[in-house]
């Protein structure tokens, strides 16, 4: 029995100075071919020097804020852009109607969104050729690139924003008043513009309401007359006001109308 565990043994030893030795020859042999590149079949192993590490970290740092930029790219669509005052304006026109579902939401937000992408598409051009491309072709700075292709939402978003809300965001953040537009800061200007276009959404969406409501009061007041009070009113002005809504045209008499109020 003595044998064989002598055997075990001095294979042990023999593998664990093998492995020594493999890990002496590989440090020895990295810290002679330093900062060179080693090429096997099918393998590439490159052993850097770390004169670049800064222009990596660089590289790092622009892929975490493009892919930041990215995850907040919704928020900033409802937040900046037209998308708010469209959506609210289109669910109130289903309200009106008195049918809960139909449009069903993916077709409102779908028809909401390529509306503020037509409505948006002169700041979005302005954008690509005053910001992005330049910095694709390394042009202009990060830094450079972000405020020059801000500046085009900002004009939108000011030409949109009632003075009344901008004070308020001003008043509430405690700052001076802003003389000029350049003076108006964007966490101040984004929340006046979100008030804004929730106050004339919901101007617009009264005006839509009042022709609906007419006829949900004049169907209710012939029924009544007519003794059938059991009738649902619902059922009766329901078909009346689709009715009424495609000899108009409205879908187009509200897209146009829409479109129109950002001018």
């Amino acid at each position: 029995m003595s044998a064989p565990n002598t055997i075990r043994r001095s294979n042990y030893w023999f593998y664990f100075f093998f492995l020594a030795v493999l890990i002496l020859l590989i440090i020895v042999f990295s810290q002679k071919a330093w900062a060179q590149d080693f090429s096997l079949p099918g393998i590439d192993i490159q052993i850097s020097d770390g004169s670049n590490q800064k222009a990596e970290v660089a590289t790092a740092i622009k892929i975490l804020i493009g892919l930041t930029v990215l995850s907040l790219a919704p928020a900033i669509m409802i937040a900046m852009t037209s998308f708010t005052r469209i959506v609210i304006v289109l669910s109130m026109l289903r309200h009106a109607f008195g049918m809960q579902q139909t449009p069903p939401n993916t077709i409102i937000i779908s028809l909401a969104l390529f509306l503020t992408v037509f409505n948006m598409m002169p700041s979005f051009q302005q954008i690509q050729a005053e910001a992005f491309q330049p910095y694709l072709d390394g042009q202009i700075e990060m830094q450079e690139a972000f405020e020059k292709g801000l500046n085009p939402m900002r004009d939108f978003m000011v030409r949109q924003t009632r003075k009344e809300d901008l004070m308020l965001m001003v008043d509430i953040a405690g700052g001076d008043r802003p003389e000029t537009v350049a003076d108006i800061q964007t966490l101040q200007l984004v929340p006046a513009f979100m008030l804004s276009e929730l106050k004339s959404s919901f101007q617009i969406g009264f005006v839509i309401f009042l022709p609906f409501l007419l006829i949900d009061f004049v169907v209710a007041s012939v029924l009544m007359s007519m003794g059938m009070l059991m009738v649902p009113p619902m059922m009766i002005s329901l078909p009346i006001k689709i009715l009424m809504f495609v000899l108009i045209d409205g879908w187009n008499l509200v897209v146009y109308s829409l479109l129109n109020s950002f001018s």
